[in-house]
């Protein structure tokens, strides 16, 4: 069970990432470099997220 919690979290964080990017786009061409640094980190704490996800699924799959 604690498998598939661990690919749905990492499915989630990479959907979060996706949009993020998105929206950090959208901000850099809008001119709202204010969106463009808060999107940017929300982006990269979701890619940590989902790392240390699969490191954990990763070690729960192969021990």
């Amino acid at each position: 069970m604690a498998k598939k919690i661990c690919w749905a979290i990492i499915f989630i964080t990479l959907a979060i990432n996706v949009v993020m990017l998105q929206w950090t786009i959208e901000a850099y061409l809008g001119l709202e470099f204010e969106l463009v640094f808060r999107n940017t980190i929300i982006a990269l704490l979701s890619s940590v997220v989902a790392f240390i996800t699969f490191l954990l699924w990763r070690k729960w799959e192969y021990s």
